[in-house]
């Protein structure tokens, strides 16, 4: 059993980042390397700190991890030096790991029981320990192909090769079907290779995990628009299901600020693609931060990801602004209580490089040069309201003070809208709901037969450990769809 008093005798301590004036100017990530042994000996300390609970909210079905990765079980194996189980136990219930140990905020930790009082010292590191986990089965050889001892003979099309198309196609692999991923970009892995930052997952990763999927025999097709250079009636020939995990990548724009058309105003995705590309090797980027004083509109993670971005381009200056007033450091209770996800002040490595953050602001006007560029923005303070029967959200003024700051190159972090319009959608009849997502029914099967739907395309922008979740479900539903049953 675990140490029912670990989390007494060890503190919580986080994982060691890079000096800041190193980091901030390599993509590198930007947590500091140590040898396999310091890391296992630390991560081992505080998976000591887990209690493992009688009930253990960190992979609850109402808060925790949606995919109900068995945490306090692995986190006693790990405690006492079984790698090899405690691998196991992590991959029976995720299988992108190093993904959700890099990239997701954590629920689990907030759910954790050690989240309820602060005298606890704080929750379980449950994200570092699952990330080395992973590594540590890389580097112990014990990730291998698990490749079908028998085949359905059945074909399946995932559209679409980000975490969640890839969770499906790998389930679906190793259950015996003729699994196709078609990506429309030059390269696999949707927003997980142009989305997320090199600082905050190196592509090392995923390309790891790509090549374990097509040693269990899964087939990537790049460069292919689902719809336009495979039309449907060809899908349907050629498989007997299809899996859309196409996203929610429709980026939400300000259409209504004067001065919204003026040139260097951009959308967040389109700066942290360009950005991704030179990472892998394409050239520079068009949109380029260099010399420039950059402002990030929007205050969640799409922001801090231009925040760090802009700030390794060689920015001048770099201003993050959010309409809401500065969440509170610390958990309140009346306002989302423990097990809750805590609304708190979230403040990510980029933000320790600096630049600065202004809460409870929005933009008045974007002001431009006679040549029609944005050379600055118009701000004033407000105060965002919500109405409690409709939900609608109304943002005021708050007095007429109007404050001026410098601004070359603006960027739209302010979220998605969800699925973006294509052919493949109009030619199988299907539509999206009112808040931009494809529909299914409890069997993720869309109005169309034989087609499914997971991920953010499903549900809504969101988090990687979710579209892995949907992946692997979906996978269940095609898997008895072709057979009947499936275990």
């Amino acid at each position: 059993m675990a140490d029912p008093t670990g989390f007494m005798k060890f503190e919580r301590e986080e994982p060691k980042k890079r000096p800041r004036e190193e980091r901030a100017h390599d993509w590198r990530e930007v947590y500091a390397e140590a040898s396999p042994e310091a890391r296992n000996k630390k991560v081992r300390v505080q998976a000591t700190r887990c209690m493992d609970c009688g009930i253990p909210f960190c992979h609850s079905g109402s808060s925790g991890c949606p995919l109900g990765n068995l945490i306090p079980e692995w986190n006693d194996l790990v405690r006492q030096g079984h790698w090899a189980a405690a691998s196991d136990r992590l991959h029976a219930t995720n299988n992108f790991p190093e993904f959700t140990g890099k990239l997701c905020p954590a629920p689990c930790e907030a759910g954790c029981v050690l989240s309820i009082s602060p005298a606890s010292g704080g929750p379980v590191t449950i994200k570092q320990i699952e990330a080395t986990i992973a590594e540590q089965s890389w580097e112990m050889g014990i990730v291998e192909a698990q490749v079908a001892e028998v085949s359905s003979g059945q074909r399946v099309a995932v559209v679409g090769s980000g975490p969640a198309g890839l969770a499906a196609a790998q389930q679906l692999t190793r259950a015996g079907h003729e699994v196709t991923v078609y990506e429309r970009d030059d390269r696999l892995g949707g927003l997980l290779r142009y989305g997320i930052p090199e600082f905050k997952m190196e592509k090392k990763h995923l390309d790891r995990r790509l090549a374990q999927l097509r040693k269990e025999g899964a087939r990537f097709v790049t460069g292919c628009e689902v719809g336009v250079d495979l039309t449907v009636e060809q899908l349907r020939a050629e498989y007997d299901a299809v899996v859309l995990a196409v996203g929610a990548l429709r980026g939400r724009d300000d259409t209504t600020t004067p001065g919204r058309e003026l040139a260097g105003i951009h959308l967040a995705m389109e700066h942290l693609v360009q950005a991704n590309r030179q990472c892998e090797g394409d050239g520079p980027p068009e949109i380029d931060a260099n010399g420039k004083h950059v402002v990030v509109i929007g205050g969640g993670d799409t922001g801090a990801d231009c925040y760090g971005t802009a700030t390794r381009q060689g920015a001048l200056s770099v201003t993050q602004l959010d309409q809401y007033p500065m969440p509170p450091t610390t958990r309140d209770d009346d306002r989302s209580p423990w097990p809750t996800w805590p609304y708190i002040l979230r403040t990510y490595p980029a933000h320790d490089e600096g630049g600065e953050r202004l809460f409870g602001v929005a933009v008045k006007r974007f002001v431009g040069d006679d040549e029609g560029h944005v050379r600055a923005i118009e701000l004033q303070h407000v105060r965002v309201t919500r109405d409690g029967e409709t939900g609608v959200r109304t943002v005021e003024p708050v007095g007429d003070e109007i404050e001026t700051i410098p601004a070359d190159l603006v960027l739209l972090a302010i979220g998605f809208e969800g699925v973006e319009r294509m052919r493949l959608l109009d030619d199988l009849g299907l539509s999206l709901t009112q808040r931009g997502a494809l529909s299914c029914g409890a069997d993720w099967q869309t109005e169309a037969p034989g087609v499914f739907v997971c991920g953010d395309a499903h549900r809504g922008a969101s988090l990687v450990v979710w579209a892995i979740a949907e992946g692997r479900s979906v996978a269940h539903a095609v898997d008895t769809y072709l057979t009947g049953s499936s275990d």
